[in-house]
């Protein structure tokens, strides 16, 4: 007779049973699908750092949300790429700008989907920086003013939550209160509080046309290293208001995305990024992963960590996978 007395694979023999006992669970609920909305009409243009991830125009934006609703995806974030790009970042603010008219489209094609819109200057200013430059140096303060300014007229096209993404110091706060004294005191405030200046951005760069002209974002986006900074960004944050705290990127962070889930009460959002979307991709097509099971996998372990909600280009691939579960 067997000494053994535990024996953890007797809930592991059946898919039913392990699905009994999965601890995390991820379902189409949890995903939130970015979406890159360009001007003209009919205008459906793939990325080609990102298979499957497109530039659209808001005709396109207003179909491609409605499908990922019908998946089961319950939200989107809206990034723009304007007609024009000035050095004060003007498109990023404009009553008909790209985003706002992107959000007035799925608003009018998918009126239950909740409508995220990114709030940053960089795919807006000539320099390709988060914020107003002089001289070379990117401006916290004086850009504080432009964020704001964005995130009401984001409000006002009709967005549910706006996602400041600059790394302003004080940028929640700031938009915090342009959004409650111009009446938007209902919309929410999605905050990239933890957001690292990694490599894994490349491909996003490309689809949203976002490059710096001269130098990097390391004097604003935080050190890879840093792990007790992130706390300091996350409780400023939610001193400032902030309604999510969001880590970004997310594979490579997990250890941040725990520590940030252990420490605050916040609902938390973490970012699937370009560069982990495209290189899954990439060894997909090229045979070397089952591409189902690794997004899967990948998604899991990020909510695992302690995410609420992910954003990942793979957002509606991933719902009808589970769906057909």
């Amino acid at each position: 007779m067997s000494e053994l007395v535990h024996r953890p694979r007797r809930l592991r023999r059946r898919e039913g049973v392990r699905a009994l006992v999965r601890e995390a669970r991820l379902a189409p609920e949890n995903l939130i699908l970015p979406l890159f909305a360009c001007p003209g009409e009919g205008v459906r243009k793939e990325v080609s750092s990102m298979p499957g991830v497109f530039n659209l125009s808001t005709d396109q934006v207003a179909r491609e949300a409605s499908a990922a609703f019908d998946a089961g995806v319950p939200a989107v974030i809206l990034f723009g790429l304007p007609e024009s790009k000035d050095e004060t970042a003007t498109g990023a603010y404009a009553d008909r700008g790209v985003v706002q008219e992107a959000v007035r489209a799925v608003r009018r094609a998918a009126p239950e989907m909740v409508v995220i819109a990114d709030t940053c200057l960089c795919e807006y200013t000539s320099h390709g920086h988060c914020g107003v430059v002089r001289e070379g140096e990117v401006l916290n303060d004086e850009s504080l003013e432009l964020l704001a300014r964005t995130a009401v007229s984001q409000a006002a096209a009709g967005a549910d939550i706006v996602a400041p993404s600059a790394m302003m110091d004080g940028q929640v706060g700031a938009i915090r209160a342009g959004l409650d004294e111009s009446g938007f005191e209902h919309v929410a405030v999605m905050s990239y509080a933890v957001k690292y200046a990694s490599a894994f951005y490349g491909p996003f760069r490309e689809a949203a046309d976002s490059a710096p002209a001269f130098g990097d974002r390391r004097a604003y986006q935080m050190d890879a290293a840093n792990a007790r900074e992130a706390m300091r960004e996350a409780e400023l944050d939610v001193m400032e208001g902030a309604d999510f705290l969001m880590v970004k990127p997310a594979g490579p962070y997990l250890d941040i995305l725990r520590q940030v889930r252990d420490r605050f009460d916040l609902p938390l959002a973490a970012y699937h990024v370009s560069g982990e979307y495209a290189m899954l991709k990439a060894a997909a097509q090229r045979g070397w992963i089952d591409e189902k099971r690794a997004m899967l996998e990948t998604l899991t372990g990020i909510r695992r960590a302690g995410a609420d909600v992910i954003l990942t280009y793979y957002a509606v691939e991933a719902a009808r996978a589970l769906n057909r579960r």
